[in-house]
């Protein structure tokens, strides 16, 4: 039997990662400090995901265990050693801390003259989340082993896309996923494209995969969330289903999706299709998840490359729409959350600054004109919670 050796044994991890290895015949070693549910894995060896809709349909996983990397970092190391996939679904932010026991296990792999081929595929929810990996274990690298890893070790980007919703279990290893699952893989980047993993799609450009996700998921659903939370609502649930919150989710899928088309030849109807598919998620009872959490970070989502600014900008320069994207830009800047950092930053910011200077430095926009429309909408946004 193949092995898989996953950093990340939470629900997505579990529910989407561990899910797709699994039927493709490996046996799965998760990595995580989760005391509970390594233990729970190791005594196990096996437990149940459940897909949120019509049905509850069971998938069983087994073949499973867990290390504990913080209690046994060798046993990580050896696993690696000896690993044919390395697979992450720990958070961006999380990866730089892993880095070492991958270099470590790619050291080991160098020294038992180990030259069987290995990607390690970071499963993030970020843009070059792979790439970024491999920077920080070279860091960890002597220079022999990285001409070592140069030979024998990739780190293909992914764009990986599946809803978990808000779920509590008295079963540390239960999880609930929504039945749709995307995770495309850049083969340009592989070092051992022997390796094709059944419902994983694996192309030679990844980029635009990437665009079409993140301004599709992850633009529609902060928008459903943004103007839910200015409608009033506390669900994405309750908030989709008003006809207010419907339109503007549409309106700024119908510019991301020029934007997309324009950009990258997507295909008019089949995007069409993508769009259709990602609104029924979005309207999946199963899932509706709180506004609140979905519109957390909203500074990071207003940064220059991001799910709003970054099509805004590039539908400006190709003259095309984004009225609706503008709006709900708007919209955000008025999120106050108390219980989120980044939402209690950004409205002191704007009690203590001009919106102008607020909306340049979060945004990173220079185009003057721009700055000044989405000056214009945040206030608009104002005068109306205020009328």
């Amino acid at each position: 039997m193949k092995n898989a050796v996953h950093f990340g044994a939470g629900n997505i991890g579990r529910g989407f990662i561990g899910e797709t290895l699994a039927s493709n015949g490996y046996a799965i070693h998760f990595v995580d400090v989760n005391s509970t549910i390594i233990d729970a894995l190791n005594q196990r060896h096996e437990y149940d995901i459940e897909l949120a809709a019509e049905g509850h349909e069971k998938i069983h996983v087994d073949n499973v265990d867990g290390i504990n990397n913080k209690d046994n970092p060798d046993d990580v190391v050896k696993a690696i050693e000896n690993t044919d996939i390395v697979t992450t679904a720990i958070g961006p932010k999380i990866l730089k801390f892993i880095a070492e026991l991958i270099a470590k296990g790619i050291s080991a792999r160098k020294a038992n003259n180990n030259t069987t081929t290995l990607d390690v595929i970071a499963c993030e929810n970020m843009i070059g989340g792979s790439q970024s990996l491999k920077k920080e274990v070279y860091t960890h690298l002597s220079d022999d082993d990285k001409k070592f890893a140069d030979q024998y070790i990739g780190f293909p980007n992914a764009a990986v896309d599946r809803i978990v919703p808000l779920q509590h279990h008295e079963d540390p290893l239960a999880v609930s996923v929504e039945p749709f699952k995307e995770w495309v893989v850049d083969e340009s980047q592989m070092k051992h494209p022997e390796i094709k993993l059944d419902s994983v799609v694996y192309v030679k450009d990844l980029e635009p995969y990437i665009e079409r996700k993140l301004f599709s998921v992850n633009t529609g659903h902060a928008t459903v969330a943004y103007t839910g939370e200015y409608l009033g609502y506390k669900t994405i649930g309750d908030a989709i289903a008003d006809d207010k919150d419907l339109k503007q989710v549409k309106g700024a899928l119908k510019e991301t999706g020029d934007l997309l088309i324009h950009k990258w030849n997507f295909d008019p109807a089949e995007h069409k299709a993508y769009q259709d598919k990602i609104l029924s998620r979005f309207e999946n009872k199963f899932i509706s998840d709180d506004i609140l959490r979905v519109g957390r970070t909203p500074i990071r989502k207003l940064g220059f490359d991001e799910r709003f600014i970054r099509p805004i900008r590039e539908l400006k320069e190709r003259n095309l729409d984004y009225s609706v994207l503008l709006d709900t830009v708007g919209m955000i800047l008025t999120f106050d959350e108390p219980k989120d950092s980044e939402s209690v930053e950004l409205q002191k910011m704007l009690r203590e600054s001009s919106p102008k200077e607020v909306i340049t430095k979060v945004t990173g926009l220079k185009d003057e004109d721009l700055i000044n429309e989405i000056v214009a909408s945040y206030e608009d946004k104002v005068k109306a919670t205020e009328a």
